[in-house]
């Protein structure tokens, strides 16, 4: 667990230490966001917030890569470096478009490319570990990873429209996920905790908690594209790795159930921006528009209509992600009755914090007390 936590460290560093600089980057280059109809911010903010995030995994990879505890699972196989290079890439392609507007089509080819490359260095889904389960095809698994790479990166994507937002989720949503790889690890290789997934989500977690402290309300910085699609394929990219590293018949028969969660996690940390981003794409085609086409109908959009503060708003999305994530978790811990139970109240509980804390609702409250 120490070195998995170096390398968390090493990552939240980097990141928190090199977003001043890319802050004024993004000045010099004009890579500005500009107040537009559907956004909340009032000012023109810098991005490129993602190019110190990529520096901050670029450098905890690195670090992770020349432990001897972890040093075999960077260099026994290729897809850590997949993980990073796929990173790169789409980081790359959203500062282009942080810089120069791209259009929707160019994005979206650029996004295949990298999820290609991924599943070129091996990051690919060739089995699942629900009753040994493999796709046949080489091809279909191609098919099969670009499209759960690509619906990822686009989830984060779409999600990111308040300050400090997409950061938080992912950094809830990561360390549930850390959790998970960690103690499934621990259980299905008893004495070598060394697992590729396990140190990147840690250098992903790391990495938002770096970013967060620049970019929670007011922000000084956004993450742009450059930021959220880096985030979405690294997430995408350990679920896959999870899934394919996991051998359901190396399962003692109280183990069967985890061997169900490396599907079920991932969509329970994407969870709140995939149900946005189906919504937004059902939304736009159904009023003959771009299911690219930007609006101001988003889950936290809907939150500020509703009378949620900008940060109040943003801590309902992070609870929500906290109880879905950590649900799926508590799968590998207890028993499906226990979580159940647990996740009924806790969704009870969010029920009541999202809204007893409209100022509506409050608002009443004080006049019926009096």
């Amino acid at each position: 667990m120490r070195v998995y936590l170096l390398v968390l460290l090493t990552a939240a560093a980097v990141t928190f230490l090199t977003t001043p600089v890319v802050r004024r980057v993004a000045q010099m280059t004009g890579a500005l966001t500009p107040v537009r109809v559907r956004d909340v911010h009032t000012t023109p903010t810098p991005r490129l917030g993602g190019v110190a995030m990529l520096a901050g995994l670029a450098v905890a990879m690195v670090v992770a890569s020349q432990v001897p505890f972890l040093h075999e699972e960077f260099y026994g196989t290729s897809m850590a470096w997949g993980i990073l290079g796929g990173g790169a890439l789409v980081a790359l392609l959203g500062v282009a478009d942080d810089i120069w507007q791209l259009d929707w089509m160019t994005k979206l080819v650029g996004q295949v490319l990298a999820a290609g490359f991924m599943a070129w260095q091996g990051v690919q889904l060739i089995t699942f570990p629900v009753f040994g389960l493999t796709i046949g095809s080489s091809r279909l698994s191609l098919v099969a990873t670009v499209l759960a790479v690509v619906v990822a990166i686009n989830a984060v994507n779409f999600v990111d429209g308040l300050d400090g937002l997409a950061a938080g989720m992912i950094a809830i949503g990561g360390g549930a996920f850390f959790l998970y790889t960690y103690l499934l690890t621990r259980d299905a290789s008893p004495g070598n905790y060394a697992n590729v997934a396990t140190a990147v989500m840690a250098a992903v977690v790391g990495v938002t908690l770096g970013f967060l402290p620049h970019n929670f309300h007011p922000a000084r910085i956004f993450m742009g594209d450059s930021g959220s699609m880096l985030l979405g394929l690294t997430v995408a990219g350990v679920a896959i790795v999870v899934t394919g590293r996991i051998d359901p018949a190396a399962l003692s028969g109280s183990q069967v159930l985890p061997v169900f969660v490396p599907i079920l996690l991932p969509v329970a940390v994407l969870l709140l921006p995939l149900v946005d981003m189906t919504l937004a794409v059902l939304r736009r085609l159904r009023a003959g528009q771009s299911p690219f086409k930007p609006d101001r109908l988003h889950l936290h959009h809907r939150l500020l209509d509703a009378g949620h503060s900008h940060t109040r708003a943003v801590l309902v999305m992070y609870l929500w992600t906290s109880v879905f994530a950590f649900a799926a978790v508590a799968l590998a811990v207890y028993t499906p009755a226990q979580v159940a139970v647990g996740t009924a109240v806790a969704v009870a509980l969010a029920v009541a914090v999202t809204y007893a804390q409209l100022p509506g609702l409050r608002r009443r409250a004080r006049e019926d007390r009096r």
